[in-house]
């Protein structure tokens, strides 16, 4: 089996458009090599890399934390299982963080119709008197900053 793809084949394969491609690898997210008629040619392995952009892209994480990540595999080589349970490792509490938001996300958010909240006393988005503003921008009590 050849183990390089084509950006059309590689996008095939990920489900990610051609252009997301190209501008991954501007962003030196992933790696081509190039023919001698100048055409991408990607390794195989970039398909895992591909994966992990675009599950780590989903649920929110930066480009930029996604590529200093994947700055952090090895270049020489295909990364090996404890290459990507080390960066699983290091990215644990920040997944926890993400997590722990999109619940207290959920559960604030139950009680709310489209955000014609029934209950502006417990509103989880609610600043009265924009009594927040000191703290700088944010939805503080749904971030967990505030005086829940």
């Amino acid at each position: 089996m050849d183990q390089q793809l084509t950006i059309g084949e590689l996008a095939a394969r990920s489900g990610v458009a051609p252009s997301a491609l190209r501008y991954y690898e501007r962003l030196g997210l992933i790696r081509a090599t190039r023919t001698s008629g100048n055409q991408r040619r990607y390794n195989r392995t970039e398909l895992r890399r591909v994966a992990f952009i675009r599950v780590a892209a989903q649920v929110g994480v930066p480009l930029e934390e996604i590529g200093t990540a994947l700055r952090s595999l090895p270049e020489s080589r295909t990364p090996t299982r404890a290459d990507w349970a080390r960066l699983s490792a290091q990215w644990r509490s920040r997944l926890d963080e993400q997590i722990g938001l999109l619940r207290r996300l959920r559960d604030n958010l139950t009680s709310c119709i489209g955000c014609g909240c029934l209950s502006l006393q417990r509103c989880a988005l609610s600043n009265p008197q924009d009594a927040l503003a000191a703290r700088g921008p944010g939805p503080h009590y749904l971030l967990g900053g505030g005086d829940e």
